[in-house]
């Protein structure tokens, strides 16, 4: 089983930045290397893709709406995925959840992740 705890949501302004943490615990492993994802779920709204990272940290994929603007990265032996949000806009104002899944490549399917966070708001002001 593995657990994801998420950090660094809040509220800023538009146009402004942060950077969403997600640190990954194992009982049975000390590394957590498989590929890994962030989504978001606005009030009223279904779950939706943002970005997505393979194994390695080479391969990424964003939803357009962030492309150009959020930076997925990890750092795997601090077995931590980061997304960096710049020139924060309110309509992505949400809940950010992170995501792990059992496999070595990204994916934008929320289907295809076995673990989820708690989530962290972020709020973006206009």
């Amino acid at each position: 089983q593995v657990q994801l705890v998420e950090s660094g949501g809040g509220l800023v302004q538009a146009g402004g930045s942060l950077r969403l943490s997600c640190v990954a615990s194992s009982r049975t492993s000390t590394n957590y290397n498989y590929a890994m994802g962030w989504f978001r779920q606005a009030p009223g709204k279904e779950y939706e893709f943002v970005a997505t990272i393979d194994w390695s940290g080479i391969n990424t994929d964003y939803t357009n709406s962030v492309r150009g603007r959020f930076t997925i990265s990890r750092d795997n032996d601090r077995n931590t995925v980061y997304l960096q949000m710049n020139m924060l806009k309110p309509e992505d104002t949400a809940v950010y959840y992170c995501a792990g899944r059992n496999q070595y490549g990204y994916s934008r399917l929320d289907s295809d992740y076995s673990y989820w966070g708690q989530g962290t708001q972020v709020t973006v002001s206009s």
